[in-house]
């Protein structure tokens, strides 16, 4: 075979070896870890999102003031109905552009493929709820508090240990019933409510002493709700960071970085501190429970 060929067929080769070995390497790590969603794919109204042009955002029925009003999370009044169409601003969707859909509590955060872009329902970020599904940072520091009818013995309590022989209840799958059978510890099981109108209507029904719930939510019960309660006081948050709520993304969602940053942006310039003035001014300071 003459010089010239052999050395043209020698490239050919080589290139077709490269391009095999190329084909078959492992991708890298990130790549096949899933990508986190980039700047360029945070571009305002162009994510990849449930429903094309649109946001799709979740939360429970009935939606409970001081978090959303008049049952009706779409009308932007309400701490959390005004911070998702503040978060849907930043990410470029008007409030023409948001749609909302109802997601029961525990579903928000249960393992399995989600129809909402993300959900925004009181759902308190922890590492347990992170495997399976993803959160945003935090948008709301919160407590839990204790709520009683002033009649009751549950209504002297100014300690944990005054609570440990009183009946309890608060709603299953939050941190409220965390605190009481972790912290509190009772003598008595605790009594668990699919709703907060389950345990509320307990309250009033004398079936419990008490009931836990945030403490912004305990200030509403006492004051348009059950208005012959009182809030006892609030728990200390456990050692460390603050407990958050936060919103609550599809696991696997490419839309985390985007939304978190958009979270990020709201605290930094303002916007959460002003919305949490004007829709959670109720919850004032309340005596704390050591």
């Amino acid at each position: 075979m003459p010089l010239a060929h052999r050395a043209t067929r020698l490239a050919v080769c080589s290139a077709v070896v490269l391009v095999a070995v190329a084909a078959c390497a492992p991708e890298p790590d990130e790549k096949a870890a899933g990508k986190p969603a980039t700047a360029a794919s945070c571009s305002p109204g162009k994510l990849s999102t449930v429903a094309s042009g649109k946001l799709t955002v979740g939360t429970d029925k009935p939606a409970y003031a001081p978090w959303f009003q008049d049952d009706d999370p779409s009308n932007g009044k309400g701490f959390e109905s005004a911070v998702a169409y503040a978060v849907a601003k930043r990410l470029g969707y008007d409030k023409g552009q948001v749609t909302w859909q109802t997601v029961p509590f525990n579903s928000s955060f249960a393992p399995g493929a989600k129809k909402f872009d993300f959900d925004i329902n009181q759902v308190s970020i922890s590492d347990a709820r992170k495997k399976a599904v993803a959160f945003s940072s935090g948008y709301y520091d919160v407590r839990q508090a204790v709520v009683a009818l002033k009649s009751s013995k549950a209504a002297k309590a100014r300690t944990v240990a005054d609570l440990k022989d009183v009946k309890l209840g608060a709603q299953v799958g939050t941190t409220s019933l965390d605190f009481v059978n972790d912290l509190v510890k009772p003598s008595q099981k605790p009594a668990v409510y699919q709703k907060n109108d389950f345990a509320k209507s307990a309250l009033k029904n004398g079936q419990v002493d008490a009931i836990v719930v945030d403490l912004p939510t305990a200030f509403y019960i006492t004051g348009a709700e059950v208005t012959d309660a009182e809030v006892v006081g609030q728990f200390e948050n456990s050692a460390g960071s603050p407990e958050q709520f936060g919103l609550v993304l599809d696991k696997e969602s490419e839309l985390t970085s985007c939304v978190t940053g958009a979270v990020d942006a709201l605290r930094k310039d303002g916007t959460l501190a002003s919305l949490e003035k004007k829709w959670l001014s109720d919850a004032v300071d309340a005596p704390v429970l050591k």
